[in-house]
C-alpha cells in the first residue's frame, strides 16, 4: 500500500543488528490516522484520501473546518494531508475509519519526509556558524555581524549564494 501516514518525530537512537552493526534509527510516534475525506474519480477527478492526525482543541477551529470534520463524523484533528491512491487501494477506506501502523511489516523500509523546526530570522553566527569577532582592537558594536560581502572591483557586487542572516529552519 502506498499510503502516506502522518507521524510525529520523537527522536533518534541506535539499534544493533544480528551481525553486530550499529544502525541509526528515527523514532516516530505513529498514532492512528483518521480518514476525514475520500475523493474519487467521479466526484473530484482523482482518487485520494484525506488523513487527519493529532488532537487539537475544538475552540481553535473555525465553523467551516468544524463542519468538514463533522461531515466525516470524526473529532477535529491538528494536521490534515491528502494521500493519492489507486482506486483498488482506496476501496476499503471510508470516512471515519482509522489507519494504524500495523499495515507495515517488520524490517520493511519506508520513506520519511519531514519539516524542520522554524527558528525565524537568525544572524550569521547561529545560521551559518560564523566566528564571533573579537571584542577589542577597534571592533565597535558588530561582533556578531558578517565581514565583507563583496569585491570592490570584479565582480563588483555580492556573489549569489553568499551566506547572510535570514530565515532559518522550516525547511522540507
Amino acid at each position: 500500500m502506498s499510503i502516506e501516514l502522518l507521524c510525529r518525530k520523537v527522536g533518534m537512537t541506535q539499534i544493533f543488528d544480528d551481525a553486530g552493526e550499529c544502525v541509526p534509527v528515527t523514532v516516530l510516534a505513529a498514532e492512528p490516522n483518521v480518514v476525514v475525506q475520500k475523493k474519487t474519480d467521479e466526484t473530484d477527478g482523482y482518487t485520494a484520501v484525506q488523513l487527519g492526525f493529532g488532537d487539537r482543541r475544538r475552540s481553535l477551529f473555525n465553523k467551516a473546518e468544524l463542519g468538514h470534520f463533522e461531515k466525516a463524523g470524526v473529532a477535529p484533528r491538528r494536521h490534515l494531508a491528502e494521500s493519492r491512491l489507486s482506486p483498488e487501494e482506496a476501496e476499503g477506506l471510508e470516512p471515519g475509519g482509522e489507519i494504524k501502523c500495523d499495515i507495515f511489516e517488520a524490517g520493511q523500509k519506508i520513506d520519511v519526509i519531514g519539516t524542520s523546526k522554524g527558528r525565524g530570522t537568525q544572524g550569521v553566527v547561529k545560521r551559518h556558524n560564523f566566528r564571533v569577532k573579537r571584542k577589542t582592537h577597534g571592533t565597535h558594536e558588530n561582533t556578531r555581524h558578517t565581514g565583507s560581502i563583496g569585491a570592490g572591483a570584479f565582480p563588483g557586487g555580492v556573489v549569489k549564494g553568499m551566506r547572510m542572516a535570514g530565515r532559518m529552519g522550516n525547511e522540507h
